[in-house]
């Protein structure tokens, strides 16, 4: 038995194909994402490996902001709680604990988009004051 630590490293490399250009990602927003509105194996990978057990939250994926809470949560066209208009995309993939319920992530509000590339799919919307994104 020995008594030295032992150090593991893990390099996660994000999926960033769905960015058409680097143009916007100089200024992304911090955001904190309500994980109750992301589905585990579309939105997040859950972890599978007992040494460590972060999920992580897929590059790409579309967020609107909740009116009631100021959370982000998945964006989708058919909410009514705030969602339903396009705040961005999640720009980095974001490392998080089994359980946890509010998770900060960064936000690409501003840039360049490849629809075909994305992890979900997400219809082209028109770029508005807070949410200038154009898609290719």
């Amino acid at each position: 038995m020995t008594i030295q630590p032992v150090t593991t490293t893990q390099n996660l490399t994000a999926d960033r194909s769905w960015l058409d250009s680097l143009h916007g990602t100089d200024s992304v927003d911090t955001i904190t994402l309500d994980m109750s509105t992301l589905v585990s194996g579309t939105h997040y990978k859950p972890s599978t490996d007992t040494s460590i057990p972060y999920s992580r939250v897929l590059s790409g994926i579309p967020v609107g902001k909740i009116t009631a809470s100021g959370l982000y949560g998945l964006y989708s066209t058919g909410a009514a709680d705030g969602r339903e208009k396009l705040a961005g995309f999640v720009f980095a993939e974001v490392l998080f604990a089994p359980g946890q319920a509010k998770v900060p992530a960064a936000l690409l509000w501003h840039g360049s988009v490849r629809t075909a590339k994305l992890p979900v799919a997400v219809a082209p919307v028109a770029p508005s004051s807070t949410c200038q994104i154009r898609f290719v």
